[in-house]
């Protein structure tokens, strides 16, 4: 895959219409959005979709009629989405738990289990706090994946529900508020770490990739990096993991990150020591930026499904984006087949370490 193909949004045909796609982006080809798409009924004339991906739920609540909010962390996914609807839908970048008090009829959340059982609790927290009292929420997920335990903490925050559609381990339920919905309470933590002699404080949000603790594929990495790397640029860069213990060594320092609440995180701990971007892996660069050393650990999972097309996008990103001469650092589980993509792009690829993780290294020619 190309990066441009990477980029490009494709029209998928759904009952009546279309949505956008692309790669990268939730929801496309996942059963829980279908069946919730599928079985979810109108109620009032506010709708809220928390977890949208490409849009399945809110696209049918708008064929229901409803006025249809879309709260979105993805980048990817939000391309899709403003693709798709337009004005027709409000689509918004947000927090799920970040929403407006009893503002909305009915509220749609496809369970975000993969992202943790703390983000998944917060969603279901703004979930209960932007229903009018008599709303209701539909919820979508798996046995496999906590839904008994996620529906029976909703029927806490909100009262009475309803198991509506089993299909395998898929279920569907709706429930109504009975009751008023609890404060939100704080939501950011921090740690601190030891990284290279330096002692490292480092704040996140719920739902980041490895909060509270450096992971041992970007430690592993950092150890490879030169001295003085040069201008760099961090692809993936979550909640700043890599680009933090950079500081002072790098002439400059720009993080891409998907992910909302990651790159939130990644501001905090990065303040005005390095550009972050929300961005579609390099969406949201200008055309002509290129830097002397990028690193990444990217991820191999989309909703909880192992897809390597992401991690193939970083990889051709990395390529355009590098000077002549330029390094490209990744790290990876070790079973990942990362070897040949590289090799196929890269003038040399060396392993540079082995242990938990892989350490690849790839120049760019001069």
């Amino acid at each position: 895959m190309t990066l441009e193909e990477y980029h490009s949004l494709h029209k998928t045909p759904v009952p009546g219409g279309y949505l956008y796609t692309k790669a990268g982006a939730r929801g496309l080809a996942d059963p829980a959005y279908e069946l919730l798409a599928q079985h979810l009924e109108p109620h009032g004339q506010k709708a809220l979709d928390l977890n949208p991906g490409i849009g399945m739920a809110s696209y049918a609540l708008r064929q229901h009629g409803l006025q249809v909010q879309a709260i979105e962390t993805s980048r990817a996914s939000l391309r899709c989405l403003e693709a798709s609807f337009g004005a027709t839908v409000e689509v918004s970048r947000g927090l799920p738990w970040e929403t407006e008090p009893d503002s909305t009829d009915l509220v749609v959340l496809v369970l975000p289990a993969n992202r943790g059982t703390r983000y998944v609790e917060l969603s279901l927290l703004g979930a209960a706090r932007a229903l009018r009292m008599g709303g209701r929420l539909w919820i979508a997920g798996s046995r496999d994946k906590g839904f008994e335990h996620y529906f029976r903490l909703a029927q806490e925050l909100l009262g009475f529900g309803l198991l509506v559609k089993r299909d395998g381990p898929l279920r569907v339920a709706v429930l109504e508020k009975e009751k008023p919905a609890p404060e939100l309470p704080a939501v950011w933590q921090s740690f601190a770490c030891d990284l290279q002699g330096q002692t490292l404080h480092f704040a996140y949000l719920p739902g980041v990739f490895s909060g509270g603790h450096i992971d041992p594929g970007s430690a592993m990495l950092l150890r490879e990096l030169p001295d003085q790397p040069g201008h760099v640029l961090d692809i993936g860069g979550g909640y700043g993991a890599l680009s933090r213990p950079l500081v002072g060594r790098a002439l400059s320092l720009t993080l891409l990150e998907d992910d909302w609440p990651s790159v939130l995180s990644a501001r905090q701990n990065l303040g005005e020591k390095a550009t972050v971007l929300h961005s579609d892996v390099d969406e949201a660069l200008t055309p002509s930026q290129t830097f002397t050393t990028i690193v990444t650990n990217p991820p191999f999972h989309v909703g909880g499904l192992v897809v390597l097309e992401t991690a193939i996008a970083f990889i051709e990103a990395a390529y355009a984006r590098l000077e002549r001469g330029g390094k490209f650092y990744l790290v990876a589980n070790r079973f990942l087949p990362y070897e040949p993509l590289l090799e196929a792009r890269f003038a040399t690829v060396h392993t540079l370490a082995v242990d938990s993780h892989k350490v690849l290294l790839a120049h760019k020619s001069d």
